[in-house]
């Protein structure tokens, strides 16, 4: 898929990282394609109210003569065509997101990265301290009155 970088990371962060920026800068330019959108959505509709009865009778022609059984036959071998074409597309986009998460992430978190883990691993182990046990003091039992039963 991807060439191997001599980073720490893995490439699916940098992907993620990637997926996140380009999803970032599109979203900045929602504003206006909403508005560009709604007008060519008006326009269209204005459009298509006014061909809509030509187009459904050319439709209605055009199915009573076509040829099911052909295009039936050519299916499968168009569909198999567009699947490798769409995970050709896929790795391409996903090479791509690596690159761009590269750009994002930079190598300075790589530095920091082995900054830490040298850090951890010249840090001692930290010593067990033992907590001394409380002893329990003796509970005193409860004693009943003795009550004689001459007196009662």
């Amino acid at each position: 898929m991807t060439d191997q970088t001599n980073t720490k990371l893995p490439a699916p962060l940098y992907a993620a990282a990637g997926a996140g920026d380009l999803a970032y800068q599109q979203l900045r330019k929602l504003p206006a394609v909403v508005t560009e959108l709604s007008e060519r959505a008006a326009a269209s509709l204005r459009t298509y109210n006014e061909q809509a009865g030509v187009k459904a009778a050319q439709l209605r022609e055009k199915a009573n003569t076509t040829d099911f059984d052909a295009l039936r036959g050519n299916a499968a071998s168009v569909a198999t065509s567009f699947a490798q074409l769409a995970q050709e597309r896929a790795v391409t986009a996903y090479t791509q997101l690596v690159a761009r998460g590269e750009r994002v992430v930079g190598s300075g978190i790589v530095e920091a990265a082995d900054v830490v883990n040298a850090d951890i691993e010249t840090t001692e182990e930290p010593k067990v301290i033992e907590a001394a046990t409380p002893t329990p003091k003796p509970r005193k039992r409860a004693t009943k009155p003795v009550v004689n039963p001459a007196d009662q």
